[in-house]
């Protein structure tokens, strides 16, 4: 195991994080609704070698706590600015895929002098949807669980790195494999998203911003003008042959764009490892 365990409590919520060490600047990875910080292994160990990296299981997911009694955007948000300061990450750059790119973009509107960067991968200002709660919720419904076999979640969830990488955030027990997060917490944590919009916040991002968009991606190309329109310094690229899980299906592709805006960031030439 190339990362050591640090424990973060907040407000009585552990939250665990993968710290991979590294040197130079600190980038805090964030995961998706349903996810684990287990997702960014790949991406995370290459990264260190020049840069600090710690990837988080958010509350509600993981091996953090399990059931939160607040699961609202604000606190997730206060979760990462609590990471940040336990751990002493002076200025990170903040990496958040899906619900995780949502929540590094509040962290980075709320909180503009301690966020270094930000990139989103597969996530916007998006809503109002107020359908997302249900959504989510009938299809971790759908979910056969447990499941046999890590082998038969990964098929299931999609197969080849994909299903790979979802199957790897469950847990053995009572003879079976479960997921390490609860139906319900799920639901509640897209309850704002259903709501209200957050174009307001997306306008309050005054960092460097990297948008990583799927060829098949979640975000509306509307929104996704919108978003330029309204931030034209931000660079926006889109990785062929993929969809919303991207990082998972092509972790090269993704480990490429996020060197070189790092590197570039900083006035290096690009040096991809």
């Amino acid at each position: 195991m190339a990362w050591s365990e640090h424990l973060v409590v907040r407000d009585g919520v552990r939250l665990v994080c993968r710290d991979w060490g590294g040197p130079g600047q600190p980038v805090v990875l964030l995961h998706g609704l349903a996810g684990h910080a287990g997702e960014w292994d790949g991406s995370a160990r290459r990264l260190s070698s020049r840069y600090r990296v710690v990837a988080v299981d958010q509350r509600g997911h993981g091996a953090s706590e399990r059931h939160p009694r607040d699961v609202s955007r604000a606190a997730y948000v206060a979760d990462v600015i609590a990471v940040v300061e336990q751990l002493a990450l002076r200025r990170p750059v903040l990496v958040g895929q899906s619900l995780g790119g949502h929540t590094a973009m509040l962290t980075a509107a709320a909180h503009p002098q301690l966020v270094r960067a930000l990139v989103l991968i597969e996530a916007g200002p998006g809503g109002p949807n107020p359908d997302a709660p249900v959504d989510i919720g009938g299809w971790l419904d759908s979910w056969p669980t447990p499941f046999p076999s890590r082998e038969a979640a990964a098929a299931f969830l999609g197969g080849g790195r994909v299903g790979a990488g979802w199957a790897a955030g469950l847990e053995e027990r009572d003879g079976g494999w479960w997921p390490r997060f609860d139906r319900d917490v799920m639901a509640g944590s897209l309850a704002e998203n259903a709501r209200r919009s957050f174009w307001r916040e997306w306008g309050q991002v005054a960092c460097p911003t990297l948008a990583v968009l799927a060829q098949s991606s979640f975000i509306p190309a509307r929104e996704v003008d919108e978003m330029l329109r309204q931030r034209p310094d931000t660079v926006s690229l889109s990785i062929p042959g993929t969809g919303h899980d991207l990082h998972l299906e092509q972790p090269d592709a993704l480990h490429t764009a996020l060197s070189v805006f790092l590197e570039e960031m900083r006035g290096e030439a690009p040096t991809v490892t």
